[in-house]
């Protein structure tokens, strides 16, 4: 490797791991994207979360500024990937190492603002909506449906844990994602998402994550899932 190839990827590197402010933007809470019109990515404001029962605004602040440098990140690579196309730079390890982290810091981006997108709420599941129907179609009951969900967030790792939909067949799964990129079902929709890496919960409830998890049951926003799922 040459020393100016070694700079660049350290310089990349570094880069990566700050933290800067995002430009905040409104967004619907069924679908919480980052906002871009062709542009840049602007971090979604979520601090309307502030003072929810559960969570210290302590853990949340420190949360937002996490998800911020996601957001960071994924214009950072998404602009470098763009120069070294246009530089015809495609054949060495900077451009391999880059768009193999895109998908990291995409889905970490795009994980959270589902995440912080469907917290929030009081009301629990009505009854009489499709999708409570639906888990209990392909559940057998919603309590059965919520036990799933639980043990699938209490596994051993660090990941998430996403209430998928199966357009094609209507089918609904609880799957654990790994990291931010791995173990996604192909063409499923995020109906309900849990973010289980401990800076989710370590500071309110240090190792207990059973209680994290209870907690953030008690503070799901129903409403904007049902909307994903009608959607």
């Amino acid at each position: 490797m040459t020393k100016g190839l070694y700079v660049s990827l350290v310089m990349i590197f570094v880069t990566m791991g700050l933290l800067t402010s995002c430009t905040a933007v409104a967004v619907d809470s069924s679908t919480p994207e980052a906002k871009t019109a062709g542009g840049p990515y602007q971090a979604a404001d979520f601090s309307g979360l502030l003072g929810m029962e559960g969570f210290s605004d302590t853990l949340l602040q420190n949360h937002f500024r996490l998800y911020q440098g996601y957001v960071k990140n994924t214009n950072l690579l998404a602009e470098n990937l763009q120069t070294l196309l246009k530089a015809g730079k495609t054949d060495g390890p900077e451009y391999a190492e880059q768009k193999r982290r895109f998908g990291f810091e995409f889905d970490g981006m795009r994980l959270h603002e589902y995440y912080f997108g469907n917290l929030g709420g009081k009301a629990e599941l009505d009854p009489r909506s499709p999708l409570y129907a639906a888990l209990v179609r392909e559940f057998g009951s919603y309590s059965l449906w919520r036990k799933d969900f639980i043990a699938t967030g209490a596994m051993r790792g660090i990941g998430w844990v996403i209430l998928y939909l199966d357009p094609h067949s209507g089918r609904l799964f609880n799957s654990w994602i790994n990291e931010h990129e791995t173990n996604h079902l192909a063409g499923c929709k995020a109906i309900l998402v849990m973010d289980v890496f401990e800076h989710a919960y370590m500071t309110d409830y240090q190792l207990d994550r059973a209680r994290y998890i209870e907690a953030f049951f008690k503070n799901i926003n129903w409403e904007a899932a049902a909307k994903r799922y009608s959607k």
